[in-house]
């Protein structure tokens, strides 16, 4: 059973789900941009993407940090938009370098945020919804070390972070539907 505090949890929930349907579609298409575009290599639209990714995360925590002021903490969210604010200055010049580079920004940006994730979701559980999103928290930590040492093979590629956003949309997705019916459970 999922039971719900507050009438803040409560009407936070569906801005919560409307955000991780956002973010899940974003996701996808994404990730199929960066596949398409970075399989000779980094180029322009994947230097832009890469830094959009971030970017768009940070967009992401503010309007979740706007939805949660009633619905309790939103200091995670104000660390995740630092941290990702971060990750796309890093990302930017580590994008000047080479992928190798852009992956060892990118797997510390997703252990870094991945904590900071577990964390806000672990708050959040008695609203329901947040077991995809620890587990995606989790997940995030162990894809972002994979990252680092996946900057140093042979032939390195963004193939995985395409891959690592999918499974994050799906996250996202499974949470979203999942809010949908924590109100109806409690």
């Amino acid at each position: 059973m999922t039971t719900v505090d507050s009438p803040a949890v409560v009407g936070f929930a569906p801005a919560l789900r409307r955000l991780y349907f956002v973010r899940f579609a974003f996701a996808i298409v994404w990730a199929v941009l960066v596949f398409l575009t970075t399989k000779s290599g980094l180029g322009a639209a994947g230097v832009v993407l890469v830094v959009l990714y971030p970017l768009f995360d940070v967009g992401s925590a503010i309007v979740d940090a706007r939805s949660a002021k009633d619905g309790g903490s939103v200091r995670g969210l104000y660390v995740n938009m630092a941290i990702s604010s971060l990750a796309a200055v890093g990302l930017a010049v580590a994008a000047a370098s080479d992928i190798p580079a852009v992956l060892r920004v990118w797997g510390a940006w997703a252990i870094v945020a991945g904590l900071v994730q577990l964390v806000v979701a672990v708050k959040r559980r008695k609203m329901g919804g947040q077991w995809p999103m620890i587990l995606s928290g989790g997940i995030s930590v162990l894809a972002g070390a994979t990252f680092i040492l996946g900057a140093s093979a042979a032939n390195p590629s963004l193939t995985n972070v395409a891959g690592y956003a999918v499974v994050g949309g799906i996250f996202f997705l499974v949470s979203a539907i999942r809010l949908g019916r924590a109100p109806q459970e409690s």
